[in-house]
This record gives C-alpha cells, structure tokens and sequence, in this order.
C-alpha cells in the first residue's frame, strides 16, 4: 500500500494478444494494435502477439504454449467468435480451461447491446482460467474490442478495483 492508501499499488501484468484472422495482417489488424495500446497504456506488458488463421488447431497451438509458460498472466484473442463456419475460436479454447468464468460471456453481451442490438446474441465471447492464467475470447471488431478491454477486462486486471478483481487472485489460480 501507498501512503496509508487503502488501495493497493498497481501490479502491471504479462499478457499475450492472438487476433484470429485469415484476411488481416500487421498492418491491418486494428483490433489487435488497439488492445495493446489499451493494456501498454493501463501500465501492463505486451508478453506476445501472433496473427493466426481460423483454425482451432493452430488457435489451441498457440493459446496452450502461451499457458505452459509461467510469465504470462492473461491472454486474450479477438476474432472467431462468431457462428459462420470459420468462426472455431471458442471450441478451441474451450478444452484448455480449467474453469470458466460464464459472467463474462453474460456481460459482454448485455454491454454491447447497447451499441449493436440485437445482434450481440451472435457472440459467443468467453473467458475462463488455464494453468493460473486467464483467457478472454473477444469478438474480432474494433468497436467489440475497446468494449470488451475498456468496460471489462482493464478493470479486472487491475489489482486497484474495488470491491475485488481477477488480478489479486492470480497468486490462489493453483491452489490445491
């Protein structure tokens, strides 16, 4: 604590970002550039950051390396959440969690009704933990992405917020 403060003082966390995409690259994946200057300007670092194709195998590759390793804290993917064919990326993370965590999914969607309608029920964003590290599964827009980080994930990895947060769990993921 800082200063007799009752908050404690802010903690950066190690986080990995996956855009889940077969049409954008480094140039073009705004979501993705916009969820790392979101979480680089909240003070946490940028672990990793990788483009891959709609493929739940390539998705659950990637998103399982991420978890083996012990200095990244979340991850979080954008695209594929969708329903049309290509959309795998929640059957891929899926199997890898230890738990869920279903009111993410459940908020996500009341938020985002606000600004898309009806259409957010075609989200199947979710979140859960793997290895002592947390995952969120976002939709792959830009607009679904500032909501996701900015109404969601920035204050639950915050050690700060108040009454509780994900972030002052992390050191209890593994208890036995």
């Amino acid at each position: 604590m800082s200063n007799g403060a009752t908050k404690p003082d802010f903690r950066p966390l190690t986080i990995a970002i996956m855009t889940v995409s077969d049409s954008r690259n480094e140039d073009t994946d705004t979501s993705g550039q916009l969820l790392v200057e979101r979480l680089e300007a909240a003070g946490h670092r940028l672990g990793d950051r990788r483009i891959e194709p709609d493929d739940k195998f390539r998705i659950r590759a990637a998103v399982s390396e991420w978890i083996a390793n012990p200095g990244f804290n979340a991850i979080i993917t954008t695209g594929g959440t969708g329903v049309t064919g290509r959309d795998g990326t929640p059957e891929a993370v899926q199997p890898l969690l230890d738990k869920t965590i279903d009111g993410f999914g459940e908020m996500f969607r009341m938020l985002s009704y606000e600004d898309i309608g009806t259409s957010t029920l075609q989200s199947r964003c979710l979140a859960g933990v793997a290895n002592g590290t947390y995952i969120f599964c976002l939709p792959g827009s830009t607009g679904a992405c500032a909501t996701g980080w900015d109404k969601l994930i920035s204050a639950q990895l915050d050690i700060r917020t108040r009454p509780c947060n994900l972030a002052e769990l992390l050191p209890r993921l593994q208890e036995q």
